[in-house]
């Protein structure tokens, strides 16, 4: 492990990734830099804030936000500031002054361009507060390498730069399997400009979610074009791709669920479970935080004071017994059906400006759920993975309303198809060219598809040890994979011996779970390879801390981690 004196105060950081995290911690130092006299901000492509998501390598003009003005975190300047001063050209129906509408979701492109602004106000701030800013745009660090004097030394094209701590938030990352290989395979639909032909054929995505809707919306553009009429959008397909059409794929079936108004607060930082709160449950628990409680805290009883009789229905459920209840709907309706069924719901609460109270604290509740998630025992992971998970990833999507329209469009057109498929189903290369999907229905019927062009859509993955493109921190010892104990040793087991890979048994023969990504604490430092937090290395990127941070992506979430992380920066009685 880095050898630097834990007491030592921090004067030189580093930031690994120039996207919407590193934005945020700008924010933070905005507030208090302590004694970080020089900022190093390193970004492999050319704009500073937009990340993956928000420029040109994640979205075309037609992708949209899943959020609004009034849901972002608060920044420098507000966006109806922003827009009054900048005056979007490339979208024109979006307006400051009466025109304009926080409620309404954000294209992309224009968010990006609204995060690099508020970027560069954030460095303007820290340089007059006399730090010194660095900034290396097109720049990929190759490797991050602890020095035994303490710090780390970057390495960047043939240069090095030294800096006392180091926070990695290097954001999204879709590694390619097949892409490039084999031709109309795509690992991802990103960056969207790769799909830059028509496709005479029907095409196969896997994936219900809003990386689905990506893969949607850059397809149906190369085959076809939309139409407003009699108050409906409509698709007319291109006569040259009289053969194209899309077939959706996931285990479930599922569509994501509809946009609805929901509170200013509804993801306050305030209501979630504080360190102190979390330390002392576990004191009289056993050493954990239990999943029922949290369940019990942060979404029945919020659920209690705004929705009573919502609150009578479900009291007395349990988390399982609550998922079945909410998916079974889901289950017995077609897809499309019930989307249209939500359209209608999310549209009057939107009209209202009321609420849809059970599922906007079920998405607050998973933002919460974050920081005592790592005290879980591994059982309740295990049961938050299997059972609740499959929930929230559909209710939080938060579908905007014009894409509903065009997926409809589609599905109107015959063009759109939502397929459920069994949990051994498979995809593999046809050879040179296209992919077979294998359908393996629940009773073991094989059914194999031939595509000419699949894109995996099933949204960003969890990364391994082994994924990691740093090798000096590995070598190091400087991170770990995460991992979470067992409460019921009996339960570690029973799983072991029925041959579940990921649990383990360590020398002194206690039971434990291997958790997807790299292995944090409450402020995102990186656990060694003993387990101990390193004072001068913080994790924040996002396929990296998904394992112990179930719901780690978002604005919201950057803002309170970038918090958390920035306190530990600044402190110098802990660091």
């Amino acid at each position: 492990m880095n050898t630097i004196d834990d007491r030592r105060p921090i004067h030189s950081l580093a930031l690994v990734g120039g996207g919407p995290a590193a934005l945020f911690l700008c924010k933070r130092l905005c507030e208090d830099h302590g004694n970080i006299t020089t900022l190093h901000i390193f970004e492999r492509h050319e704009r500073l804030g937009v990340g993956m998501p928000y420029g040109r390598h994640g979205a075309e003009k037609e992708h949209m936000a899943n959020v609004s003005a009034n849901e972002l975190p608060e920044l420098i300047e507000d966006f109806e500031t922003y827009i009054s001063k900048h005056p979007p050209a490339d979208f024109p129906e979006i307006r400051a002054g009466e025109d304009f509408n926080e409620f309404a979701v954000i294209p992309r492109r224009l968010l990006g361009d609204y995060l690099e602004y508020c970027f560069t106000l954030y460095l303007g701030q820290l340089r007059r507060k006399e730090v010194e800013v660095h900034v290396h745009l097109e720049t990929a660090v190759s490797d991050i390498i602890p020095q035994k004097q303490g710090g780390y030394q970057l390495l960047h094209a043939e240069e090095k730069t030294a800096v006392d701590a180091v926070v990695m938030c290097t954001g999204h990352h879709w590694p390619k399997k097949h892409e490039d290989k084999v031709a109309g395979w795509y690992d991802s639909p990103y960056p969207p400009s790769k799909f830059d032909f028509p496709t005479n054929y029907p095409c196969a995505v896997r994936g219900a979610s809003l990386t689905a809707v990506d893969a949607i919306k850059s397809l149906a553009r190369q085959n076809g074009f939309y139409e407003e009429k009699d108050g409906h959008l409509v698709y007319h397909l291109d006569p040259n791709s009289p053969n194209f059409r899309i077939d959706l794929y996931s285990l479930r079936g599922f569509l994501p669920a509809l946009r609805f108004h929901t509170e200013d607060d509804a993801f306050s930082a305030d209501w979630t479970m504080s360190l102190d709160e979390i330390f002392e449950y576990k004191k009289n628990h056993g050493g954990f935080v239990d999943l029922d409680y949290v369940f019990e805290r942060n979404f029945k009883r919020p659920v209690r004071e705004k929705d009573p009789e919502f609150y009578e229905k479900i009291k007395d459920l349990t988390v399982e017994e609550f998922v079945e209840e909410m998916l079974a709907l889901r289950k017995k309706l077609d897809s499309f059906l019930l989307l249209k069924a939500e359209y209608q719901e999310a549209e009057k609460s939107i009209h209202r400006q009321q609420s849809i109270v059970w599922k906007e604290t079920l998405a607050a509740f998973s933002y919460a759920m974050n920081y005592p998630a790592k005290h879980f025992p591994a059982e309740d992971m295990l049961r938050l993975r299997k059972k609740l998970m499959p929930l929230i990833s559909i209710i939080i999507a938060s579908l905007p309303q014009s894409s509903y329209e065009e997926m409809m469009a589609l599905y109107n057109a015959r063009l759109l198809t939502s397929n459920a498929v069994g949990p051994e189903s498979y995809i593999e290369p046809a050879g040179e060219r296209g992919a077979i999907y294998h359908i393996i229905d629940e009773d073991g019927t094989e059914n194999e598809v031939f595509y000419d062009l699949y894109v995996d859509a099933v949204g960003q993955q969890a990364l391994e040890f082994n994924d990691l493109p740093f090798d000096g921190l590995k070598r190091g010892g400087e991170v770990s994979t995460g991992f979470l104990y067992f409460k019921n040793q009996d339960e570690g087991a029973r799983l072991m011996a029925d041959g579940d890979p990921l649990v383990k048994q360590n020398s002194n023969g206690d039971y434990y779970l291997q958790v997807k990504g790299l292995g944090i604490n409450d402020y995102f430092q990186a656990l060694d390879r003993y387990a101990v937090a390193n004072p001068n290395l913080f994790l924040m990127a996002v396929p990296y801390i998904g394992g112990l941070n179930p719901d780690y992506s978002g604005m919201d979430f950057c803002d309170t981690a970038s918090a958390k992380i920035i306190q530990k920066l600044t402190d110098n009685d802990t660091i």
